[in-house]
């Protein structure tokens, strides 16, 4: 049943005349207990983490929660965040000066940045319509100069990691999760972010869970945590070196303070709550979609372990997506496309300037100065065209723990109501 078989586009009554409540998934949850946790810090005097006992550090106990969380043997907070994740990560995989690190063409532009920041060289490969790398493409950009594989689970939708590992095991390939969108996700059993060599999680303002800013990078392998920490610390290696047998280089200064960390401590305890609601709510409005013949929804490769944050469906061209999407929000229900920046210009390939130009903020052209690197790597804005295939034709709505029931059968209502009309 609909409220009107006339569209509100047309002048018809809309299923909400208040639009669908916007609402950030950590932020929203702040209240007495993280204001608490930050002003214990303060009090104390304490901010700098390795003035206090691991027993006692913030810092230390979120990087324990995270160890225990996701089943990793080793856990490391920094500052900075997911793109400083990022590149703690790298330097920790030993990627650097002439290697190339695939990347999909639908990520934050973070994930490229992160790449040129260490001195590599940043190959991008399609998505599919998971909305995340595409695992065949992937292995068709593997040249004999590529080194690591970064697959970014998108809007909280685990990629294919199934097919991801086996290729690039099959290469000798290093993989490095990027987990920012998806804190809390997990791919049949595993916690996102274990699956990889590495995994690299954000706390910034919008993500599941906050710290204002910040990150944390998880890992299996001593070798690597040795050389993140060292990467995230310049002085680490004078102060921390027994039995580590990595040998000093210079590092910078990502270390997290104990006022974030205290604040992401307090947001950590709430993760599965805001997830499971979350979860819950793209469940059913998953349910009351699913039969309409107009619309194909994102395909998911395993739905039990998706975030539930994003739900993304596609219609037969780019043209009709444009045209839902208007009557869509007429009905009170926000949603976006690649055309309204719903699905935001930095995150799509073709919008990162700097790498489609090649533009380097050092005077030798680093990473692809010849000098160094000895790939091929070119950039064009249609290079990738199942990427913008798929993202021409998709429809995305941001979910949220705060969503009711009520609102559930609103945007579900609306969904059919301008399904059948179109």
């Amino acid at each position: 049943m609909t409220s009107s078989p006339r569209l509100a586009i047309r002048g018809g009554r809309p299923v909400r005349r208040r639009p669908i409540p916007y609402s950030a998934h950590g932020t929203s949850e702040i209240g007495d207990r993280e204001i608490r946790a930050v002003v214990k810090v303060l009090k104390r005097r304490k901010i700098f983490r390795f003035l206090n006992d691991p027993k006692i550090s913030e810092s230390a106990q979120l990087e324990a929660a995270y160890r225990k969380y996701t089943g990793c043997r080793h856990a490391l907070a920094l500052g900075g965040g997911g793109t400083t994740a990022l590149v703690a990560a790298l330097v920790g995989l030993g990627v650097g000066a002439g290697d190339e690190v695939i990347i999909p063409g639908y990520t934050y532009i973070a994930t490229a940045a992160a790449c040129l920041v260490v001195n590599a060289v940043p190959v991008i490969c399609e998505i599919d319509n998971s909305l995340t790398m595409d695992p065949a493409d992937m292995e068709r950009k593997i040249t004999r100069y590529t080194r690591a594989i970064i697959p970014v689970h998108m809007r909280g939708t685990p990629c294919r990691m199934r097919e991801i590992m086996r290729i690039a095991r099959r290469h000798k390939l290093l993989v490095l999760e990027d987990v920012a969108q998806a804190n809390g996700g997990s791919y049949f059993g595993r916690k996102l972010g274990s699956i990889g060599d590495a995994g690299a999680f954000s706390f910034q303002h919008y993500k599941v869970i906050t710290s204002g800013e910040g990150g944390l990078v998880i890992t299996n392998h001593k070798k690597i945590y040795q050389r993140t920490t060292i990467a995230h610390d310049s002085a680490m290696v004078f102060w921390a070196r027994d039995g580590w047998k990595v040998r000093p280089f210079a590092g910078e200064n990502y270390r997290m303070c104990e006022l974030r960390a205290a604040l992401g401590l307090v947001q950590f305890s709430r993760i599965n709550d805001i997830l499971a609601r979350c979860r819950a709510i793209k469940r059913r409005i998953v349910a009351g979609i699913a039969d309409l013949p107009q619309i194909e929804l994102q395909d998911v490769p395993d739905p039990k372990g998706d975030c539930g944050i994003s739900l993304a469906f596609y219609l037969p061209d780019a043209k009709r997506a444009r045209q839902f999407s208007e009557a869509l929000n007429k009905e009170g229900v926000p949603n976006g496309t690649m055309f309204n920046q719903g699905i935001p210009d930095r995150h799509i390939y073709c919008h990162w300037e700097y790498v489609m130009n090649k533009w380097s903020r050092d005077r030798l052209g680093l990473p692809w100065s010849r000098a160094v690197y000895k790939g091929h790597a070119k950039y064009s804005r249609n290079m990738c065209p199942q990427t913008l295939h798929w993202l021409g034709r998709a429809i995305a709505l941001h979910l949220h723990q705060h969503l009711t029931n009520r609102d559930a059968d609103d945007i579900i209502r609306a969904i059919r109501k301008v399904a059948q009309a179109l």
